[in-house]
């Protein structure tokens, strides 16, 4: 199958865009915070955009917008980790898939292992890139998010106007502001990506309401993959969440920050292949 983008199927009560290429075993893909399946992401380090080709050469990848994100319409209300890994596996129902692999960077490796913990038995693997972060509930990236989408450390709602400044007065942040502003507004119209940032807001300044602990009802063979300059997931809750799992794997990469690098997705397509060989 080749690669589109004007794929929705009606999921979990929203109509959820996703993007297909490839054949063979399904490899449910999901995109981190702010970004959206959209190619325009491709050119950024922080987007599976770039590596669709790699991953769909091996497996049939379907990768859905969030809700309130890209393409996938919210129709109100805050969105929760629950809410996303709901949408994740009422997607795998509607699609008919049996037991996909699945992967996440970011948002979506927290999504994916939520809905791990919540239905161990739907994955025949999972790997959580750089996504494990907020399972510790005393994790810096809470006052992070709020500083970076309400401007404040103690922010209690973002603050588009305070996200907008502090991207346009970087010259390195500032494309990717403009990327966000035409996904977004492009996706759902002109001012969305100030709604998104709200969306966003509440389930990344906020404990998801799993732990470490949680990690232990998962079945599937799962990696645990990060950098060792990454400034959200730290390698101590890394080897924390790894030695959790029934069956897992825990692998960081060298001067690697928090991005998607073409090493990273030679060890997941590594990972997933030697479990579905071993199976």
């Amino acid at each position: 199958m080749t690669a589109n983008s004007g794929n929705f199927v009606r999921a979990n009560g929203t109509d959820i865009h996703y993007v297909e290429e490839g054949q063979g075993m399904p490899l449910v893909l999901l995109h981190g915070g702010m970004v959206s399946t959209n190619p325009i992401w491709a050119p950024t380090p922080v987007s599976y955009a770039a590596h669709m080709q790699i991953l769909a050469g091996r497996y049939r990848v379907i990768a859905p917008d969030t809700r309130g994100c890209g393409r996938t319409v919210h129709d109100g209300g805050i969105v929760t980790f629950d809410q996303l890994a709901d949408d994740v596996l009422a997607l795998i129902e509607a699609l008919d898939l049996d037991r996909p692999l699945i992967a996440g960077f970011s948002e979506g490796g927290i999504t994916a292992t939520v809905a791990g913990i919540r239905s161990p038995d739907r994955f025949r693997g999972i790997v959580n890139d750089a996504g494990y972060d907020l399972f510790n509930p005393q994790a810096p990236s809470f006052a992070m998010m709020r500083q970076i989408l309400g401007g404040s450390p103690t922010a209690t709602q973002a603050d588009p106007e305070a996200f907008a400044q502090t991207f346009t007065e970087n010259e390195q942040m500032s494309p990717m502001f403009e990327l966000l502003k035409a996904d977004e507004d492009g996706g759902q119209g002109d001012g969305h990506w100030a709604e998104y940032l709200r969306l966003a807001f509440h389930r990344t300044t906020e404990h998801p309401g799993y732990t470490f602990e949680d990690f232990a009802k998962i079945t599937a063979p799962t990696l645990i993959l990060t950098g060792d300059r990454d400034d959200f997931c730290t390698l101590d809750d890394g080897a924390t969440a790894y030695r959790q799992l029934a069956s897992g794997e825990f692998a960081v990469l060298p001067g690697t920050a928090h991005i998607i690098t073409p090493a990273k997705i030679e060890l997941t397509l590594d990972f997933f292949n030697r479990h579905l060989e071993a199976s």
